[in-house]
């Protein structure tokens, strides 16, 4: 398909970073966070680029999507994986490149590819894939389906194979032994430590009305300091993968178990599952290793 758009246009999308250009960023408070580079504001901003690049990559000025009788189609982010990760090296007037990629991988789910550099050196590589949903009930988060929308490339089957893509489902499903060097049939489903989290529709909430993908992130970090708040812990993190599952309303609670864990050295490695406090349903199950940087050295 080809898209004309005028320059004013053209001007717009870049702004909005929907080409996928590499663009720079010199990072001061609203990009930091105590120990680096905030990787809560780094996905909100990624995921506004994910968001924006499938609006271009179906030829639209802008990312409003919509089903045949009008309702509103959202992209619903279902796995995001974070590797490579050297957050704990930035600080302010830092330069912060992100340079960014598509492909579809499915009917329904697109993957973004995104490269962190600074001062021509790699800081983290973050994948995230979503798929196109609709509410089938009006302002219930619970009732949403999937559905796919006109004008996405072709199905790149290459990038399935070696992305986050193809760990996801079997992560989902609970076909999986070891993980993050965590082993699954021995995590303690019954002992588990956890923390019930409520949150804010204002603050956790995005416009939408979803609670929010990035909001699954600072909940385990949340749950991480109270798990292992007797041994004080900053740390930047170094991987992570996060596989949705579920949403809730507004008003509804969270509890988020700490699974399993390791500590080696300078390391943390952690499982967290994210629930739904009111009915036990699986919000997301969230794999994190961590560098500390108050306390044992690497």
């Amino acid at each position: 398909m080809t898209v004309n758009f005028s320059q004013a246009e053209q001007d717009g999308l870049r702004d909005l970073h929907g080409d996928g250009q590499p663009f720079t960023i010199r990072l001061g408070m609203p990009h930091l966070c105590l120990g680096g580079l905030s990787e809560n504001w780094l996905l909100k901003e990624l995921g506004h680029r994910h968001w924006t690049m499938l609006a271009r990559a179906c030829g639209r000025m802008h990312p409003d999507f919509r089903t045949p009788d009008g309702e509103p189609v959202y992209a619903a982010f279902n796995a995001v994986r974070l590797e490579d990760c050297d957050f704990g090296s930035l600080g302010e007037n830092d330069l912060l490149t992100i340079s960014s990629d598509l492909a579809r991988i499915s009917r329904t789910q697109v993957l973004t590819r995104h490269a962190l550099t600074s001062a021509g050196r790699l800081v983290g590589s973050i994948e995230l894939i979503s798929v196109f949903v609709c509410r089938q009930e009006k302002g219930r988060n619970r009732s949403v389906a999937r559905l796919e929308v006109d004008g996405l490339p072709a199905i790149d089957r290459e990038t399935i194979g070696w992305s986050v893509a193809a760990e996801a489902p079997g992560l989902r499903a609970g076909r999986w032994e070891q993980h993050f060097g965590l082993s699954r049939s021995a995590a303690d489903e019954e002992g588990k430590p956890s923390l019930l989290i409520d949150p804010v529709p204002t603050v956790d909430f995005n416009g939408a009305n979803f609670l929010y993908f990035a909001s699954f992130q600072a909940f385990v970090d949340r749950a991480e300091w109270a798990f292992f708040r007797n041994d004080p812990l900053v740390a930047a993190t170094v991987r992570r993968d996060i596989v949705y599952c579920g949403n809730i309303e507004p008003g509804e609670r969270v509890i988020a178990s700490l699974m399993a864990s390791e500590r080696q050295g300078g390391r943390l490695t952690h499982w967290c599952r994210l629930t739904r406090a009111e009915g036990g349903e699986r919000l997301a199950d969230v794999f994190t290793e961590r560098r500390t940087l108050a306390g044992p050295a690497d």
